[in-house]
């Protein structure tokens, strides 16, 4: 595929790295990480070879959900500085070849918003419309709440006024009435001034949870069509920046999923996390057999050429396995989680990889690997690179949100401030900074960062990866993963061991007509070239938890340096 054909849907095969300023590097010694401590650390993500950096909430908040509780939109917490030092980290990115997207949480604000302040003071404030209220007792929505045991109804009653509010998630976090176009205008107007100081796109939260409309008058709710407003939301971006992207947070099946692509026109989010596949990828881990994940692949349906999936191992939320059955999340949690410490909401895992591998570095390896191989754009949380783990003292979902391990100095080298006033606890133990941290794992060639890095330039020099057209390979070992990525440019061939045993793999390119005579698949690693048979055949062998990358390559064919 020439480059110049994927210049301009740059997502498509892009690195994508989320971090959350406060707990990536202090610069001011005050315990909480800045916008000028992440620009003195661009280089490093620069290093690493990440194209794109995923900002989780910047914005002034009472932080009681890690900043996902705004309290302006227009604005940066100065906690964390000011917009001065947005712009700056910005522009830092951008001359190292970085794009920037920031979380935007249009679903909810925080109840000390000055919009639900003015809501609250009367039935008939200019801001009640904001949200969404009902006179009349609601009827029992505790098994719909979003977080179990955290919240027993989507609905509390305000005493202001004795009406209810709406909110999906906690209740300090009441929803926006997106179906009110003062509303729309403000979430537009937010978009456009963060677009003007260089953003290139948004992770929009809950996408599902802000198209819906329950709650709301049918007189009211029919002003706007949920899907419809997502797909002006789309035309918005693309008026201010028309290379910007619009990256959504989708927990449902591959089908309702392509409605929110837009359908066949691709015209709503531009790209969609694949938690389908995340989830069977730890079925198959816990299996030892990749065939869940297989299956779960083979029956992803095709999107628009301009849509992409986002491929992700972890991310900052539980790992949820709320798509696999009781009995296969059982497994899951058997395998990876199981004492009740490391599971959450019933339905996930507040754990990050390494621990739950106990530190395996083959079988790392080979997760992150197939990740960086499936179809899809690749997702790093930060930390992932090191093989950070996570700290069970801590709450819910923040085990996994613990300060980055830059050395192995006091605070691990996040700050200088005493360790009571940082913005988190490092984790202590076999995954703390002592062990784990990234001066240590740059220097050393062996280090689960150099293997990324690597994993990372061969990703970027294959845009079989991101464009190309995926299938799976039949062959006869059940720990075998093995699938192929190809495009008019070229075909690459990948295989991945989910089993401790070593494997033999055969497999056959193509239909098994005779035309790979003279024909190899060229290792892009550090392996040895396998000659393919005149029919597409070939027979691998995988080590414990093995990989290979091979290109396909004919008699004839340029060969790439």
């Amino acid at each position: 595929m020439r480059i110049a054909e994927t210049s301009d849907l740059w997502w498509k095969n892009a690195v994508i790295y989320c971090l959350d300023v406060e707990t990536f590097y202090d610069d001011d010694g005050d315990g909480t990480g800045d916008f000028a401590g992440l620009t003195q650390r661009v280089d490093y993500l620069a290093a690493l070879g990440v194209t794109c950096i995923w900002l989780m909430p910047f914005y002034p908040s009472p932080d009681r959900d890690d900043g996902y509780d705004v309290t302006d939109f227009f604005n940066v917490d100065p906690r964390l500085g000011t917009l001065g030092d947005l712009v700056e980290f910005i522009r830092a990115a951008k001359d190292r070849g970085m794009r920037v997207i920031a979380d935007f949480v249009v679903n909810h604000t925080s109840n000390q918003h000055p919009w639900f302040v003015e809501a609250r003071k009367s039935t008939d404030n200019p801001y009640r419309d904001f949200y969404v209220w009902r006179k009349d007792t609601p009827p029992d929505t505790s098994a719909e709440v979003v977080f179990p045991g955290e919240e027993n109804s989507l609905w509390t009653r305000d005493d202001a006024t004795g009406e209810w509010y709406l909110h999906m998630f906690a209740k300090y976090q009441p929803d926006l009435n997106v179906t009110n176009p003062k509303v729309r205008d403000q979430i537009a107007k937010a978009m456009g001034l963060w677009l003007e100081l260089g953003l290139d796109g948004f992770r929009l939260d809950a996408v599902p949870f802000f198209l819906e409309t329950r709650g709301e008058p049918k007189d009211q709710s029919a002003r706007i069509n949920p899907h419809g407003y997502l797909k002006a939301l789309r035309s918005f971006l693309n008026r201010r920046n028309g290379s910007a992207v619009l990256l959504g947070e989708v927990n449902l099946s591959y089908q309702e999923q392509l409605e929110y692509f837009g359908g066949p026109e691709g015209n709503e989010l531009n790209m969609q996390f694949d938690f389908m596949s995340m989830q069977h990828l730890y079925l198959s881990l816990a299996r030892q057999d990749a065939r869940p994940l297989a299956e779960t692949l083979k029956g992803r349906p095709p999107i628009n050429p301009d849509n992409q999936w986002a491929m992700f191992v972890r991310n900052h939320d539980e790992l949820t396995l709320d798509r696999l059955t009781d009995g296969e999340r059982r497994e899951v949690f058997a395998a990876f989680g199981p004492e009740k410490n490391m599971q959450i909401y019933g339905r996930g895992l507040r754990r990050r990889l390494p621990p739950m591998l106990d530190g395996d570095q083959e079988r790392m390896r080979m997760v992150y690997s197939l990740m960086f191989s499936l179809p899809g754009t690749p997702v790093l949380f930060y930390g992932e690179e090191l093989g950070m783990g996570e700290d069970l003292r801590q709450e819910g979902r923040t085990a996994v949100r613990t300060p980055m391990q830059w050395n192995d100095e006091e605070n691990g080298g996040f700050s200088g401030a005493r360790a009571a006033d940082l913005v988190a606890p490092l984790v202590r133990g076999e995954y703390g900074p002592d062990r784990v941290n990234a001066a240590a794992a740059k220097r050393d060639p062996e280090s689960l960062f150099n293997f990324m890095a690597t994993l990372i330039a061969r990703y970027r020099e294959a845009a079989e990866l991101g464009w190309g057209r995926f299938a799976v390979i039949d062959q006869d070992q059940p720990a075998v993963f093995a699938h192929t990525c190809s495009s008019e440019g070229g075909t690459l061939v990948l295989l991945h061991n989910f089993s401790e045993d070593p494997v033999k793999v055969s497999g056959k390119m193509g239909d098994g007509s005779p035309d790979f005579r003279g024909a190899m698949l060229l290792d892009l690693f550090d392996g040895g070239n396998v000659a393919l048979e005149p029919d597409g055949g070939f027979t691998v062998e995988l080590g414990r938890y093995g990989c290979r990358w091979f290109r396909v390559h004919r008699k004839g064919d340029r060969l790439a340096p």
